[in-house]
């Protein structure tokens, strides 16, 4: 990694804390909001807005450390992006929807829209470390500002927002800043752009600057192969093999992308991202 982007990416740090989950503040939105089916990821399946019969009466999961053990895969590889505490507390003042059951079916409405806005706000966070991109900074800055403004609205504000269109306008400044980046390897890059790579074999496979936005790597041989300014956004790495891959500088790869791969102690990872302690 170049000393400049190291600079910015400390620099950026600050900022990330308020998008990392810290379920000490949540109710366990993410417990009860969102629905699943029994599957390879849940042992079982629920409906949005049923609390998942793990769920303890002070919030804390009663399997946490045995999830994978029990079938719960799905559950360690979620991220909100801070997003519960933030309607736990700044949207909703601490309600508990336990003790305010008026509130609940809204606070689980709110929570997956202001999930997408935390998303965001991350991705633009990390465009911003990048100095190929600084062009585009000022524009960065303002959607940056503009997102945390809307994670701040009340709750009725959120449930009407278009959260789609909004992500429509950030994806494409995201991806202008894609191209600005990923064009420093100087060569033609590959376009896997959705592709599906499902089980592919990759090993020890150059892949610098290549897109791989919205691709399918489920399962993927990716040992030893070079990822750094490859286009990680919404790629799916379920089960990928990722040892001895090199990930230092990819663009806009995120933890639970990490969390549903396979990997070991020669992977190469981003500093903002955490080695996951299955692997």
């Amino acid at each position: 990694m170049s000393e400049k982007r190291e600079q910015a990416e400390a620099a950026s740090e600050g900022g990330r804390l308020g998008l990392r989950a810290d379920c000490e503040s949540c109710f366990a939105l993410c417990c009860v909001a969102p629905a699943f089916s029994a599957s390879a990821d849940f042992a079982t399946n629920k409906q949005a807005g049923q609390a998942c019969h793990n769920l303890r009466s002070d919030f804390r999961c009663g399997i946490h450390t045995r999830l994978r053990e029990q079938g719960f895969r799905g559950c360690t590889v979620y991220d909100c992006f801070g997003a519960g505490q933030k309607v736990s507390q700044v949207t909703f003042g601490g309600q508990d929807w336990r003790r305010a059951p008026g509130a609940a079916e809204q606070m689980f409405a709110v929570f997956p829209i202001v999930r997408d806005l935390h998303e965001l706000l991350w991705y633009l966070t990390e465009a911003l470390t990048f100095q190929p991109a600084r062009e585009l900074h000022g524009e960065l800055s303002l959607a940056l500002e503009e997102t945390e403004r809307l994670t701040h609205s009340s709750s009725d504000a959120l449930l009407e927002l278009d959260v789609a269109a909004h992500r429509r306008e950030v994806n494409a400044l995201l991806l202008r800043t894609s191209e600005l980046v990923r064009a420093e390897v100087g060569r033609k890059k590959e376009n896997h752009r959705g592709a599906d790579l499902i089980g592919a074999k990759l090993k020890g496979a150059d892949l610098r600057g290549a897109n791989f936005r919205g691709a399918y790597l489920i399962g993927a041989d990716l040992r030893g192969a070079d990822l750094r300014m490859a286009d990680l956004i919404g790629a799916d790495f379920r089960g990928a093999d990722l040892r001895g891959a090199d990930l230092t500088e990819s663009i806009f790869l995120i933890q639970s992308q990490l969390d549903s791969a396979k990997g070991d102690s020669t992977t190469k990872l981003p500093s903002s991202l955490t080695r996951p302690t299955h692997w």
